[in-house]
């Protein structure tokens, strides 16, 4: 039977992409992923689980919490850079809610994961996916190391991603939302040593500026930082930069900055889609992730519908053997494009709102969110998490 089994290649090794290929690999189908990087990193970010992608990773046997920890935060919120909680939630009281609680993981941890589960020799790094020659009707992968056959593409490769650009030639690309932004994840010694009794899995609202810090479930510590800033903004002095802006803030941000190494620092400019993707698939071709939906990170949904899209799609696509790819994909694309793109346009608006700089506009943003009940804020975040099904 395993010469039956059909091929899908997938093009990108980030979440979203190793998430497609081990669910394609547990229902029967032969993965190739090519990855550009040359081998994986630890470089990276922390990534928050929201219960949705956590029932997503239900749905093809993958335990998120063996990747790095179980351990959750006792609450989570929205302060002011004095301080003072606008809105906090008991995470006891959002697990009642939605039948578990949010997990955050190191990006590389759960990728490390991921990569462990698909058979060895599945990903082949140092290879970069350039086109797809579809013409005959069974896709055939140009690689700068060979051409592979294949009877599904999976295209997860990024933000920026080339086969998007290809076979949507005209649309807008991208849009930088006017924001740039930090990232970094600190050890758990020095996470402790600036948390004092422990680090809220929290954002702090500023003007024009943001900062937050999640515990990872492994006990470190992932922040991040935004400042309204031109599209390119590069500073010399990563620390002294976030110093500058956010070194007067509550604790424990001040020491927690003290203690960031810059060389571990990342930074990117805050990008969208500028309108969304008219289908997410060509013939036997299929976008996800980034490359199918960029959003920004406001909601911080972007990895979660990532994990979702790769649910839906090896539902759709079942067996390799029996699968009738282009309809199944087709089906992927109506039951994920109106669902990704109201999450993108809700996270933009969110954006929008946080990154205010005129002092009225942002003590009535202040007031307004301490103002609204706390059922309200879970009730309009409901659609989202608890928004996840099996077409």
């Amino acid at each position: 039977m395993s010469v039956l089994r059909r091929h899908a290649v997938v093009a990108g090794a980030g979440i979203g992409g190793l998430t497609a290929a081990l669910a394609l690999h547990r229902r029967g189908w032969r993965i190739t992923v090519c990855e550009r990087a040359s081998g994986p990193t630890a470089v990276g970010a922390g990534i928050v689980l929201a219960p949705n992608a956590l029932r997503a990773f239900d749905t093809i046997g993958f335990d998120a919490g063996r990747a790095g920890g179980r351990t959750v935060p006792a609450a989570m919120g929205l302060r002011r850079s004095d301080g003072r909680w606008l809105t906090r939630a008991d995470t006891t009281a959002l697990t009642a809610r939605y039948g578990r609680p949010p997990l955050a993981l190191h990006r590389s941890a759960l990728a490390d994961a991921l990569a462990a589960a698909l058979p060895e020799g599945t990903i082949r790094y140092s290879t970069t996916v350039s086109t797809v020659d579809d013409a005959t009707g069974r896709p055939v992968v140009r690689t700068s190391a060979g051409d592979l056959e294949a009877d599904l593409v999976l295209a997860a490769d990024g933000i920026h991603s080339p086969l998007r650009r290809r076979y949507f030639p005209d649309h807008p690309g991208l849009h930088h939302s006017g924001e740039t932004a930090w990232r970094t994840v600190l050890p758990a010694s020095a996470a402790a040593a600036g948390a004092g009794d422990g680090v809220d899995t929290a954002e702090t609202w500023g003007r024009g500026e943001r900062f937050g810090t999640v515990p990872l479930a492994d006990g470190r510590v992932y922040v991040y930082a935004t400042a309204v800033a031109p599209e390119g903004y590069r500073p010399d002095d990563v620390r002294a930069e976030l110093l500058r802006r956010f070194g007067s803030w509550h604790d424990p941000i001040p020491s927690l900055l003290e203690r960031i190494d810059p060389a571990a620092v990342l930074q990117h400019d805050l990008h969208d889609l500028a309108a969304p993707l008219p289908r997410f698939h060509h013939g036997r071709l299929a976008w996800l992730g980034d490359a199918a939906h960029a959003m920004t990170p406001n909601l911080g949904q972007g990895g979660c519908q990532a994990v979702e899209d790769a649910a839906v799609l090896a539902h759709l696509l079942g067996a390799g053997d029996t699968a009738d790819v282009p309809a199944a994909l087709a089906a992927y694309s109506a039951a994920r494009c109106a669902r990704t793109d109201a999450i993108r346009v809700r996270a933009r608006r969110m954006g929008r709102v946080a990154a205010l700089t005129h002092p009225l506009a942002v003590a009535l943003r202040d007031l307004a969110v301490r103002a609204t009940p706390a059922f309200a804020t879970n009730r309009a975040m409901d659609g989202i998490v608890d928004g996840f099904e099996l077409p």
